[in-house]
C-alpha cells in the first residue's frame, strides 16, 4: 500500500527527488493535510460510478485521493515540471489521465464527452491558485460543462463573497455572478498551515452544486450583468447614482427613477441591498432604455 502523497515527510520526499521548486507567479501551494483532502472528496459527493475533472493537481494529492473514491480522473496541469512527477505519483491509478493544458484554453467540453462516457456524472474539483480563481471558475461556469458541480480549495474571502446573500458586506456582484449558475455552500475554512509553502491567508472549501435553469428570468442575459455591474461600481452610491454614471447618463435621470418605480425598488437603496430577483425585474424596466439607441 502506497503512503498518501499529502503528508509533509512525502511531499517534501517527492519535491526533493524531483528537484522542484515552487513558481509564485503560478500560485503553487500544495495541502499536506491528507483528511481535509478527504473533507473535499466528501464534499463533491462523487462514488464509485462517477467521474472528476480536476484542475491543478500539483504532485497529485487530491488526485490520488479522488482516484481512490471515482471511476476516472481527468486532470489539467499548466506546469510542465510537474507532468513527470504526477507520473510517477499517479502510476498505481491507472483510471487517472493528465493533460499538460492551461484549463482557461482547454477545450473542457470534450475531454468530458471523450473521457467520461461510461461513468454517472461529473464534478470539478480543484486546489485553485489564488492569483486565477475568479477566471477559471467563471469561464467554466459559462461553458455550460455537463457536470454535477464544483467543489474547490479557493481563498476564504473569495468563497465568503461567492456564497454570500443580499445585504451582507460580502454580497456583491461576483455572488450574483456564480449564483446565476448555482448553489453555493462554504463547506469548511481551512488554515494557511496545511500548505506548503504557506499561503498568506486561509482558504475555504466551495462547493457549486449547478441549477438546471437560472433561478431568475432576465431580458438579456449580458445586459443584466450590466445593470448588476453598475449597481455595484461604488458600493456606498445609491441605485440611481450609480446607474446614472455606469450605465445610462444622466440626462436619463427621470427615465431611471421611473424604471425603478416600475420595478418596485427605492432609487435611494444601494446595490448591496437587492436580491436577484429585483436585479431581474430592475433590468426588465431598464431594458427599453438601453435599447431603444
Amino acid at each position: 500500500m502506497t503512503k498518501d502523497i499529502a503528508t509533509p515527510i512525502r511531499t517534501r520526499e517527492i519535491l526533493n527527488n524531483h528537484k522542484f521548486s515552487f513558481k509564485k507567479s503560478l500560485g503553487q501551494n500544495f495541502l499536506i493535510d491528507v483528511n481535509i483532502l478527504r473533507k473535499i472528496v466528501d464534499a463533491t459527493g462523487l462514488t464509485q460510478e462517477d467521474g472528476a475533472i480536476e484542475v491543478g493537481p500539483g504532485i497529485g494529492a487530491l488526485t490520488e485521493q479522488l482516484a481512490k473514491r471515482t471511476k476516472k480522473v481527468t486532470a489539467f496541469e499548466i506546469d510542465q515540471r510537474l507532468i513527470p512527477i504526477l507520473q510517477d505519483t499517479l502510476a498505481p491509478y491507472s483510471h487517472v489521465a493528465v493533460h499538460h493544458q492551461d484549463i482557461l484554453k482547454a477545450d473542457v467540453k470534450s475531454v468530458i464527452e471523450n473521457d467520461m462516457q461510461d461513468v454517472r456524472r461529473v464534478g470539478v474539483v480543484g486546489n485553485l491558485p489564488y492569483y486565477v480563481t475568479t477566471p477559471i471558475l467563471m469561464s467554466l461556469l459559462e461553458q455550460d460543462l455537463p457536470v454535477s458541480g464544483y467543489t474547490v480549495m479557493i481563498q476564504k474571502e473569495v468563497a465568503d463573497r461567492i456564497a454570500a446573500k443580499p445585504g451582507t458586506k460580502d454580497y456583491g456582484s461576483l455572488s450574483i455572478a456564480v449564483q446565476y449558475h448555482a448553489k453555493a455552500k462554504k463547506v469548511m475554512t481551512v488554515p494557511k498551515t496545511v500548505f506548503v509553502p504557506q499561503p498568506n491567508v486561509d482558504s475555504a472549501i466551495l462547493h457549486l452544486e449547478l441549477l438546471e435553469e437560472p433561478p431568475i428570468k432576465v431580458p438579456d442575459k449580458d445586459f443584466y450583468f450590466q445593470v448588476v455591474r453598475a449597481s455595484f461600481a461604488q458600493r456606498r452610491k445609491t441605485l440611481l447614482n450609480n446607474l446614472q454614471h455606469n450605465l445610462l447618463g444622466k440626462e436619463q435621470k427621470q427615465e431611471i427613477i421611473q424604471a425603478l418605480e416600475e420595478a418596485g425598488i427605492d432609487s435611494q437603496r444601494r446595490g448591496e441591498t437587492l436580491s436577484m430577483e429585483e436585479f431581474s425585474r430592475l433590468s426588465f424596466a431598464l431594458y427599453p432604455l438601453y435599447n431603444q439607441g
